[in-house]
């Protein structure tokens, strides 16, 4: 008797990256319920868990060989809800609120920057031209790190309890610099195509173990310095971007690296 071979079980294998980015944006909108009740902690975690399952979705996505057009766009729908809606209407209601029409001023310009960044990538067409260091970079400050950057104010203030940090004035600034940063030119560093040799293994569990510690301890210190680390990013890759377009440029000057599926 001739045993055929099982047929690959495509549609489960789209399912799974598709039920993550439903998960975030459920996080995302959960993030503007906890603020609207006033529960700080909880609208910043809900949000850190939406960006958590946005890393997974694109990376499960591509180890199951089950990236579609279908899961590209929900999940730039995702994105634009958790990390361009939820965290200006956070900000809003945290702090910007007191100024009133001009407050909401910022939060839909920062939503729209979000938006705009979004779109942006979403009409990028492939270039096999493209040097292979171009995919190290992304264009603009990508979603997740937007979101997390402007809710730096919050974060600081859960940790330090200055006054100041709530100051709609000092919150203004962040958002506007930030959507400044979303919709820019400026090249940052795509994180995920790094890759861990292995003799690097065993330090980088170990690394991952004492963060995640660390986040579990002291997780509004932790993340606050996270994320100026990832500031002190964005001058060393412009430096790096520099370098190499000089030794490898870029074959069209307007063209720039495609980002795959998802920030």
């Amino acid at each position: 008797m001739i045993r055929r071979p099982k047929l690959r079980d495509h549609s489960i294998n789209r399912l799974i990256p598709n039920m993550l980015t439903i998960m975030a944006l459920c996080a995302g909108l959960t993030g503007i319920r906890q603020a609207l009740l006033g529960h700080w902690e909880l609208a910043v975690l809900a949000i850190l868990i939406a960006a958590i399952f946005d890393a997974l979705d694109g990376r499960i996505a591509r180890l199951l060989d089950s990236s579609s057009k279908f899961g590209a766009e929900l999940d730039s729908l995702s994105d634009f809800v958790s990390f361009g809606v939820a965290p200006a209407m956070i900000m809003f209601l945290w702090s910007t609120q007191e100024v009133k029409g001009f407050g909401w001023a910022l939060t839909l310009a920062f939503s729209a920057c979000m938006a705009l960044r979004l779109a942006r990538f979403n009409t990028k067409l492939d270039n096999a031209d493209l040097p292979a260091w171009t995919s190290r970079f992304f264009t603009g400050v990508p979603a997740p790190a937007g979101a997390g950057l402007v809710l730096m104010p919050l974060i600081a203030w859960l940790e330090f309890g200055a006054d100041f940090l709530r100051a709609p004035f000092f919150v203004g600034i962040f958002l506007i610099v930030v959507a400044g940063l979303l919709v820019s030119r400026l090249p940052t560093f795509s994180f995920k195509r790094v890759r861990v040799t292995q003799a690097w293994v065993l330090p980088t569990m170990i690394g991952v173990v004492i963060y995640v510690s660390m986040l579990v301890s002291v997780p509004w210190a932790t993340l606050f310095f996270t994320l100026l680390a990832y500031l002190a990013t964005l001058p060393v890759a412009y430096r790096t971007q520099r370098r190499l377009q000089a030794h490898r440029p870029v074959a069209t000057p307007n063209t720039v690296p495609v980002e795959t599926d998802h920030d």
